[in-house]
């Protein structure tokens, strides 16, 4: 089900290569029928969202713009400790993004200079939720609170009707909870578009995050300067250290956790003990053999999944950066003296007890993270993400006058003689 290969310096580098570039390019003819979609919704509007729902969808829903009133209502459906357990993972939620918030500031100085930040949230957020085979209530937690952290005025959702023409009730129940304002029951493509340009019915936002398929992911990234989005993700990936304390059964389960998302997603093992790998690849099958998503997991594993033996746990780390995992689990002993090594992952989990899906659902970092060795340089969505900052300057006329020698000087040199005449205009007798 999952190669083992010792590492040589040559097989594993090859082997992370080819993890990497699993999603390759935008499909070309997928990018086409993206454009049009695209281009038929910024002129049509809500008919060629209504055509492409009853095509894609089925049939148009009834009632296809849900305020909170609906939302509640399907709150209110739900059993009680499935609330309960939103609700907990709403405050732990709130708690760990409420650190990020950022505040505007300014300086004076004694000459009268003021410099300044200004932090403000942004005016209209789209929410794009999934509601096929995994609909994907807790993204709308992970995106819709810190949008709501950051002071975001309007936060509206987009989710596809379900056959009946109906939206998915725990999306709808995750909406209450986490401040949704407005949900829309459009998917695909077609729901980018509206959201960037807008229609007549729904309103252009100034940015679009949550996870979709290829359509959508090729979506967001043609209408990215039209408006701001969250990322390009990729397929989902963990990367698990592990020496010889670790559990294979918890470790198999961990691996599975993450291959069961979709074929192309990645479940790697680096660790230094080869009877930890055996054990891990009988408890790969065994394990596998009793999940639903069974024969997703038995394309992703052979095609995509890997486990490492290394001589050490320093060539495990080094390895893991190279990588640069959207998850990263360190199942070893003493994982906190680990954490300061570790520069390039979305997420890491410390300890044997500690599986990635705590921070899929509950514990309240984030987990809409970076993809495909992004972590080198992208961060995980935070409060920051739905900021927009905007800077502030104030010289007295003495102010001015003390700096204008260096700016005229820094703009002749440049050859724009009219940012120095600028100043120079301000200064003269």
């Amino acid at each position: 089900m999952i190669p083992i290969i010792q590492a040589d310096g040559v097989t594993e580098a090859q082997l992370f290569q080819k993890l990497k570039a699993r999603a390759g390019e935008t499909d070309t003819r997928v990018a086409a029928i993206v454009e049009d979609i695209i281009a038929n919704v910024r002129t049509h509007g809500d008919a060629a969202l209504r055509e492409y729902t009853e095509r894609f969808d089925g049939a148009v829903p009834e009632k296809w713009i849900l305020d909170r009133a609906d939302m509640q209502a399907a709150l209110d459906t739900r059993e009680p400790a499935f609330i309960a357990a939103l609700q907990k993972a709403n405050l732990n939620i709130n708690l760990f993004h409420s650190q990020q918030w950022q505040k505007s500031w300014l300086t004076t100085e004694k000459d009268g200079t003021i410099l300044g930040q200004r932090v403000r949230g942004l005016h209209r957020v789209g929410l794009y939720v999934p509601g096929g085979t995994a609909p994907l209530f807790s993204s709308v937690l992970m995106n819709a609170i810190p949008a709501k952290i950051a002071g975001v005025e309007e936060l509206i959702m987009l989710t596809p009707p379900q056959k009946d023409g109906t939206a998915n009730p725990d999306i709808l129940a995750a909406a209450a909870i986490a401040g949704v304002d407005k949900v829309y029951l459009v998917g695909g493509a077609q729901a980018i578009a509206a959201a960037a340009y807008g229609t007549e019915s729904i309103p252009k936002v100034d940015k679009i995050v949550g996870p979709g398929n290829i359509f959508v992911a090729t979506a967001k990234k043609q209408v990215f300067g039209q408006v701001d989005i969250d990322m390009i993700a990729g397929p989902s990936e963990i990367l698990i250290i592990a020496d010889e304390t670790a559990n294979a059964r918890y470790v198999a389960a961990d691996l599975l956790g993450q291959a069961e998302h979709d074929v192309l997603a990645s479940a790697v093992l680096l660790t230094t003990s080869q009877t930890l790998a055996e054990q891990v690849v009988a408890e790969l099958e065994k394990q596998a053999a009793l999940l639903p998503r069974r024969d997703i997991i038995e394309k992703s594993l052979p095609d995509y999944g890997v486990i490492v033996v290394c001589d050490t746990l320093a060539r495990c780390i080094e390895l893991s950066e190279e990588f640069a995992p959207e998850h990263l689990e360190l199942a070893v002993r003493d994982p906190l003296q680990y954490i300061g090594l570790i520069d390039n992952a979305g997420s890491v989990f410390l300890g044997h007890d500690t599986p990635e899906s705590l921070g899929d659902y509950y514990a309240g970092p984030n987990h809409v993270l970076p993809t495909g060795g992004t972590a080198r340089f992208f961060s995980p969505l935070g409060v920051d993400a739905f900021l927009k900052r905007s800077s502030f300057i104030y010289y007295t006329n003495a102010a001015l006058r003390a700096a204008a020698d260096d700016v005229i000087r820094l703009a002749r040199a440049e050859q724009l003689d009219g940012h120095a005449n600028a100043v120079a205009v301000r200064i003269k007798p």
